[in-house]
């Protein structure tokens, strides 16, 4: 009975130490270039990009550079949608506690022929934030939670194109 249950447990399909990597071995170089921005958020694509960057450097043996002409891969993105939502409100004063920004982007890694390696039309990332009930000592929130965002936002993505889940 107990050898059952491991053979049944083992082949879940759920692996958590060892990883396949989806891109062809000959990539050597990742071109991130800038992400386009379609909406009126200030920065919020140097924010994301900053962050891409980061995590393929940290995450990855791959070089990463902004020049698309001297990569093997170029990723493109593209931030097609943000949002801030509130979420709760104070019954008191009948103002919202809580919010929401979402941010949606249209991802895509493409290798020097042209070829899809992986795409993503509607990569969505939501992160929620507290609003200061305080004026005189008011912080704004939305950058920090923008921040975070953004580093979940790349985990994932990075995640996703080098993971066969």
């Amino acid at each position: 009975m107990l050898t059952a249950l491991v053979l049944l447990l083992a082949g879940c399909g759920y692996h958590t130490a060892q990883h396949s990597v989806r891109l062809p071995a000959d990539i050597k170089t990742v071109a991130i270039p800038s992400f386009a921005n379609q909406t009126q958020a200030y920065r919020i694509e140097q924010i994301l990009t900053a962050a891409v960057v980061r995590e393929f450097d940290t995450r990855t043996n791959y070089h990463v550079t902004s020049n698309p002409a001297d990569a093997d891969a170029v990723l493109h993105g593209t931030v097609l949608a943000t949002q801030v939502a509130p979420l709760t409100y104070d019954s008191t004063t009948g103002r919202a506690a809580t919010a929401l920004v979402t941010v949606t982007t249209r991802i895509s890694l493409t290798d020097r022929k042209g070829n899809v390696l992986y795409q993503n039309p509607d990569y969505v990332f939501h992160e929620q934030y507290q609003i200061s009930r305080e004026i005189s000592s008011f912080f704004e929130e939305d950058t920090p939670a923008l921040d975070r965002l953004s580093r979940e936002f790349a985990h994932t993505l990075v995640a996703d194109v080098l993971e066969a889940f």
